[in-house]
């Protein structure tokens, strides 16, 4: 079963609400990019008026998880995977409808093929770009992403 903009956005009501209800939706997902939106609104702002930095970091995270997770899937096999460490930096101020992309899924192809074959934990570190409607930037998140074959029991 190939993973969806709609079904990830499904799972996100059932298993992640918050990510649900502060208004993040996946809207593509292919093999080297996924690419998220979330629009400025009353229940994620902060007491600035903009979008709160959190909402901000679910929507770059899910860019990036999303493409690790059907990667994964598609791989057939058993791989944990966790978020080691993160690091944003904000330029602007996050109004209106922002968009999230990260393309780096040749990343992930690297670092599963290196932890398949070795059985060793990999690390790798993915960036996600937030826009406004405008294009201009508003926020880049990096995520440092921990992969890791499980062994069977």
């Amino acid at each position: 079963m190939k993973l969806t903009p709609g079904k990830i956005n499904t799972f996100n009501l059932l298993k992640l609400p918050s990510v649900f209800f502060t208004g993040i939706r996946v809207k593509a997902i292919d093999d080297t990019s996924c690419t998220v939106s979330v629009k400025h609104r009353w229940i994620n702002q902060n007491p600035f008026k903009s979008m709160f930095w959190a909402v901000q970091g679910m929507a770059a995270e899910l860019t990036t998880g999303a493409l690790m997770l059907m990667k994964i899937k598609e791989s057939g096999k058993n791989i944990s995977m966790l978020v080691a460490n993160n690091n944003a930096t904000f330029t602007k101020k996050a109004t209106g409808r922002i968009t999230f992309i990260c393309t780096d899924g040749n990343k992930i192809d690297a670092a599963m093929k290196k932890a398949i074959e070795t059985g060793e934990g990999q690390t790798i570190w993915m960036q996600s770009i937030g826009t406004n409607a405008d294009g201009v930037e508003v926020s880049v998140f990096n995520f440092e992403w921990s992969i890791k074959v499980k062994s069977k029991k």
